[in-house]
């Protein structure tokens, strides 16, 4: 959440920035709102003031046997409560609709996310790897939707029957691979100095509020009857677990990571985007949560996205890296680095993981502060998160990219000692 005294003043460079990135923004509306609820907290002071005033003075009043006038003030003592009261009742109003205001005004674009209006604006950084040609190879590609019916792993049909479309049902081989990917990212980054957690599936609302899902995109989140809500990813609970928190600077940074489901109203074409793997309600990740020192965070943005690559390098499948614009930027965040998978039946990159610096966006809203000495005031850490990264389109990238002329698909070898084979053979 932006900070209220940073937004007034600042105006223009919020409606600029809510421009940048086609977010509504009134600002007549927030100043309106403002300027009431320090008129009235003004006039409750000076309210405040009178009514201590004149309850001295009664007592002095009493004791000088000037009873009349002790009485008058008493009941100027019960008018000031009644003013106080309503406009107390004011403010509170002003203060309620402010609140809300910036809870659903997105992040600050950081000064190094470019200006853009959606994915095409958004610059590539680099990239790694080079596609397959399958022509040249002689080898007829296949989407892995085909590939997972011919080895006999997905079965989308039996999905649809057990729950609804944009669910899988992985069988034999594909269940194992989606297993051995979780477990190789969890090692993978747990070696490079994260912290594991193993997390609740479902979230509180304060919690999803902390990190910027609530209340603006509650019809994107799945929601029990008890009020709880499916996490849409296991940032919300990561981040969390520090809310209402002060840290010790001497702590800084936390790496965490986390395995979870999870659920999400995921958009998507007819067609192509509901077959396969590319776009479901529910699916896994491994995510990646940093907390850290405003002066250090982006220093860690690059090594949380180094982090996730990293995955990617060892599975020897080609991405590349882009920037994203303001246009195009999440809610939350105040700059990202989308990392693509190169998809074959796609022809071209498709995003696997998202790394997100949101500086103290989150930590505002969620409470998360740190100090650097005891006696010393209290700040807001800087968040970040990266998906470390998505599974289910890791399982889609390594069929499409490893398959083989005879229906086959060949196994990374980094995955090989968790698979306990090289090769995922045609069904027979």
């Amino acid at each position: 959440m932006l900070d209220l005294k940073f937004v007034r003043e600042n105006q223009e460079a919020v409606a600029q920035a809510m421009k940048n990135r086609h977010a509504s923004w009134d600002a007549s509306r927030f100043s309106e709102l403002d300027e009431a609820r320090r008129a009235a907290i003004t006039e409750e002071e000076a309210l405040q003031a009178e009514r201590n005033a004149t309850s001295k003075s009664i007592g002095q009043m009493m004791a000088a046997g000037e009873k009349d006038k002790a009485e008058a003030a008493k009941e100027r003592v019960r008018e000031i409560n009644d003013q106080l009261a309503a406009v107390s009742a004011k403010r509170e109003a002003a203060d309620s609709e402010l609140h809300d205001i910036l809870l659903r005004t997105p992040n600050m674009p950081a000064d190094t996310t470019p200006v853009g209006d959606d994915e095409n604006d958004n610059p590539e950084v680099r990239r790694w790897g080079t596609p397959r040609d399958f022509e040249a190879e002689g080898i007829q590609m296949k989407p892995h939707w085909d590939l997972g019916a011919d080895l006999h792993m997905l079965e989308p049909e039996r999905a649809v029957k057990l729950a609804a479309s944009r669910f899988v049902l992985l069988r034999g081989q594909a269940a194992r691979l989606e297993r051995a990917i979780i477990n190789f990212m969890a090692d993978t980054h747990a070696s490079r100095g994260y912290k594991e957690w193993w997390c609740p599936a479902m979230a509180n609302a304060d919690t999803l509020t902390g990190t910027g899902q609530l209340p603006k995109f509650e019809d994107d989140l799945f929601k029990t009857r008890e009020g709880l809500y499916l996490i849409p990813t296991a940032e919300v609970q990561l981040t969390n677990i520090h809310s209402g928190e002060v840290l010790e600077a001497s702590d800084l940074p936390l790496h965490y990571c986390a395995f979870t489901p999870c659920f999400r109203e995921e958009a998507g074409s007819a067609g192509r985007d509901q077959r396969g793997l590319i776009r479901q309600h529910q699916f896994n990740k491994v995510e990646l949560v940093k907390f850290t020192a405003p002066e250090d965070s982006y220093d860690e943005l690059e090594k949380l996205t180094d982090d996730a690559c990293h995955v990617l390098d060892l599975l020897g499948l080609p991405y590349r890296v882009v920037r994203l614009c303001t246009g195009d930027l999440g809610f939350s965040s105040a700059m990202t680095y989308d990392i693509e998978v190169w998809m074959p039946s796609y022809g071209r990159y498709v995003e696997i993981s998202s790394c997100s610096d949101f500086e103290d966006y989150q930590a505002r809203r969620a409470a998360i502060r740190y100090k650097t000495d005891p006696r010393g005031k209290a700040m807001f850490v800087h968040t970040l998160n990266g998906s470390g990264v998505a599974v289910g389109r890791t399982v889609a990238a390594i069929l499409e990219n490893y398959q083989q002329a005879d229906g086959s698909v060949r196994v990374p070898e980094a995955l090989v000692p968790y698979m306990g084979v090289d090769t995922i053979g045609p069904a027979r």
